[in-house]
């Protein structure tokens, strides 16, 4: 039992000690020019060890955004929140307080990974929700979905690259914005069911 455990501490810190040098890394070099060698020699290990917890590069990416996406709230429930005066979406705490994660928004790649992972986590409900609720086709509901999430990582990006002091009005101001436009579809006497 006690030789597990220090396995499986050893086995953690490894682990996040390559993400956290493919994050450093990233600061430095677009994710395309990234290496398993790079990686290993900062870490201070060997291939074989890298090699052990990660089947690539590209491996230590999908582990980043899955823990960085872990707990994030769907867009509906943060949009269309009408018995909260003022509604947080957890992806948009995290990047705020998580300075370590800001890196993925400015390199291409990362960027879209993140969204491609956002949009499978929340595209099922979003759609689902927003047609059972609306006279939209599913072509419609899926459109108003990816338009909602193109638009809030380029939001997202802008005020991490501008520094933005003001994040809550902003987010605000966006989230204003969505719910009014996704209240012009819902169907009116249905509008408690969508929440």
């Amino acid at each position: 039992m006690e030789k597990s455990r220090k396995t499986d501490r050893r086995t953690r810190y490894t682990r996040q000690t390559i993400k956290d040098i493919f994050l450093e890394e990233l600061k430095i070099k677009s994710y395309s020019k990234i290496t398993v060698t790079e990686i290993c020699k900062k870490a201070e290990m060997n291939r074989g060890t890298f090699y052990l917890h990660y089947y690539d590069i590209d491996d230590v990416l999908n582990e980043i955004l899955d823990d960085f996406l872990s707990d994030t709230s769907s867009v509906l429930d943060h949009v269309l929140c009408p018995y909260k005066l003022s509604c947080t979406y957890p992806f948009c705490e995290k990047i705020r307080s998580s300075p370590h994660y800001q890196v993925l928004f400015f390199d291409d790649v990362t960027s879209a990974r993140m969204l491609e992972k956002l949009c499978n986590l929340g595209k099922e409900n979003f759609v689902t929700r927003l047609m059972k609720n609306s006279l939209l086709t599913f072509e419609q509901a899926e459109a108003v979905f990816y338009f909602q999430m193109n638009g809030c990582l380029a939001i997202n990006r802008m005020m991490l690259k501008n520094q933005c002091t003001d994040w809550g009005k902003i987010q605000q101001t966006i989230d204003q914005f969505i719910r009014a436009g996704l209240e012009n579809f819902l169907i009116q006497d249905q509008r408690e069911d969508f929440s």
